[in-house]
């Protein structure tokens, strides 16, 4: 199957380089270009991508308020968007993970890192960038959330999960894999991916990214200072 590409970026010369770079790779092909967050919406209508790669600075509607616009249209519901930005970690980062984008990765990364992004994004996976240490992300996502000890609206969604499936909500969190998390339960990968999807439906998450959020803010995962 091959994974459609939308690139949303103001500046045409990055555009072109991966658009090479994408159209090069067997199984990948960009079907579509944007200069700024609306044009960059309204192609994802048009084209349904299967991944966005998405710049978070643009003019006019930015890549931030995008991705928002992206996450919330029901009919958008299958495109994962992954935030371009030249800084590994800031606020606008943490926004737009909130906002509802599967991860992000640095514009310096290398072509494998990026194709690699694209293909993770497009499984469904979350995607934190390898520069970016989990705890600094964790400090972000949990700034101004999970200070209530467990009782904001985030921990009241999470009730509905059982005993297993918030277990294993924690060992997303932390960044384990499928398969690390079955060594690590004793179960098989399968097993897991179960439990990791039924607390995704039960969460309303649309990918590991969202599951990873939602833990930090209902504080059910605190970060390592």
């Amino acid at each position: 199957m091959t994974i459609k590409v939308l690139l949303a970026d103001d500046q045409a010369l990055l555009r072109s380089a991966f658009k090479v770079l994408v159209d090069s790779e067997p199984g990948m092909r960009v079907v579509g270009e944007a200069s700024d967050g609306a044009e960059a919406y309204e192609l994802a209508r048009s084209a349904a991508p299967d991944v966005v790669l998405m710049d978070i600075r643009m003019p006019g509607t930015d890549g931030l308020a995008a991705t928002r616009m992206i996450s919330e249209d029901p009919e958008l519901s299958d495109v994962r968007v992954v935030i371009l930005t030249t800084f590994e970690v800031d606020d606008y980062v943490i926004q737009a993970l909130r906002a509802g984008a599967s991860g992000f990765l640095g514009k310096g990364a290398e072509p494998d890192e990026l194709l690699s992004a694209i293909r993770v994004a497009a499984a469904g996976e979350a995607l934190l960038s390898p520069v970016a240490t989990k705890g600094l992300i964790a400090r972000f996502l949990a700034q101004g959330s999970g200070e209530d000890g467990g009782e904001g609206p985030e921990a009241e969604r999470l009730a509905s999960l059982t005993g297993r499936e918030r277990e294993v909500l924690v060992l997303v969190a932390g960044g384990l894999s499928n398969d690390e998390i079955a060594g690590r339960l004793t179960v098989s990968p399968l097993t897991v991916k179960t439990h990791v999807n039924r607390a995704m439906a039960k969460l309303g998450a649309h990918d590991r990214a969202q599951l990873v959020v939602m833990a930090y803010e209902s504080g059910l995962v605190r970060p390592r200072v």
